[in-house]
């Protein structure tokens, strides 16, 4: 296992007992990197400790000891050290602390952006300008929402637990729509797709951590099933594949099986709920051996279960277009242009592409003219400029 390896595994286990013995983020967080520095600098010396995560913590608690020591100035603050210095160390293997630092950074009472760039930074232990790149702000704009953050927790009197079982029902969701957000977040962008592997890896961790949570486990075969794929959505310079068109040979089939047997495992509990439901429609098309293999009746049938959101509205059109043709697809997606959706460019997009099925070009070729305004990306601004080239020809 390399350096790095160790780092992404076990640095939020050690920041988390830090800030469990400590009660101070930054503390906990510099103690870590020390700790970190220090392993840097002896272990290509004296080798790897058989267990590099107590080894990491031990010398993050004795470097969070030493500085509360040097800066001790009342009563208060010695007791904390006696605490700190008597207090048994707690066996390693034992995973609550991450546990509670995860629900501590997606407590409800953040906003969203605050949660998402906590749980990067202390538990996946993304450095502050790593998280600004990846969310495309100042690296000063980052560091004051993570220091807000941090702060409202300690003036809120969050507590840094995992909340009774009465209250998990409510919020467990705040916790997997933040990694579910920080996955699309890497999917969409193939310059942060370092995103969704951290995603992937820490809804790994709260599966284990809650094995009992079926909707933990929805959601790690919902992200298993799309990134199989993810090799195949853009050509090597860059270009968009659509789905349709993609390579299927060249699909993980190890994260396909992996994903397909979690689901199943999942949905035998009886309590199916909106990712496993998604689940169930990636694996779908995970499945299918050819595009004309996808059991569209199927897909369509599972958006029906699912809250109907404008964007769901539209993924069930599409659905509905592709079992029963382009004709009842684009009947019900101008039934949603005068809706939530108006700016929102996949609508045009989707227009568009039942419009060139239905073989009207120039219709087509004007609802591929506002989806390029519309759309966020150079990748999908490219493919459909493609898509209008090749039915202005026709129009």
């Amino acid at each position: 296992m390399t350096f790095e390896e160790i780092y992404r595994q076990e640095w939020g286990q050690v920041v988390a007992t830090l800030i469990r013995v400590t009660g101070d983020w930054e503390l906990a967080e510099e103690a870590a990197q020390e700790a970190f520095a220090a392993a840097l600098e002896r272990w290509p010396r004296d080798g790897v400790p058989d267990k590099p995560g107590a080894w990491l913590t031990t010398t993050a608690r004795n470097r969070a000891i030493d500085w509360l020591r040097r800066e001790a100035v009342g009563t208060a603050k010695l007791q904390e050290v006696a605490v700190m210095t008597h207090e048994p160390d707690a066996p390693y293997d034992v995973p609550d602390d991450r546990l509670r630092l995860m629900f501590t950074c997606c407590h409800p009472a953040l906003a969203m952006e605050a949660r998402v760039a906590l749980t990067l930074r202390t538990l996946a232990g993304l450095s502050t300008a790593e998280i600004a790149r990846a969310f495309l702000v100042p690296e000063t704009t980052m560091s004051k929402r993570l220091t807000r953050a941090k702060q409202k927790i300690q003036h809120a009197g969050i507590p840094y637990r995992v909340p009774p079982s009465h209250l998990l029902p409510e919020r467990t969701p705040a916790v997997l729509a933040v990694l579910y957000l920080l996955f699309n977040e890497g999917y969409s962008d193939i310059v942060r797709n370092s995103l969704s592997a951290e995603a992937i890896r820490l809804t790994r961790l709260l599966v284990q951590l809650m094995p009992d949570e079926p909707e933990a486990a929805g959601l790690l075969a919902l992200m298993l099933l799309h990134d199989a794929r993810r090799e195949t959505r853009l050509t090597p310079d860059g270009e968009l594949i659509t789905l349709e068109d993609q390579d299927r040979t060249r699909w993980d089939g190890e994260l396909i099986a992996e994903g397909e047997a979690l689901l199943d495992a999942t949905l035998r509990r009886g309590a199916p709920g909106p990712y496993q439901v998604q689940a169930a429609i990636a694996a779908c098309h995970a499945t299918a051996r050819t595009a004309a293999d996808t059991d569209w009746p199927q897909i369509a049938a599972l958006y029906g279960q699912l809250k109907q959101t404008p964007v769901i509205a539209l993924n069930r059109a599409v659905a509905i277009g592709m079992a029963d043709g382009p004709g009842v697809g684009l009947r019900l997606v101008d039934d949603l242009s005068a809706g939530p959706l108006t700016g929102y460019h996949l609508l045009p997009a989707t227009r568009a592409d039942f419009l060139r099925r239905l073989g009207r070009w120039s219709e087509a070729a004007s609802a591929y003219r506002e989806a390029i305004e519309l759309a966020g990306t150079d990748a999908e601004r490219r493919f459909l400029q493609r898509r209008l080239s090749e039915v202005s020809v026709r129009a």
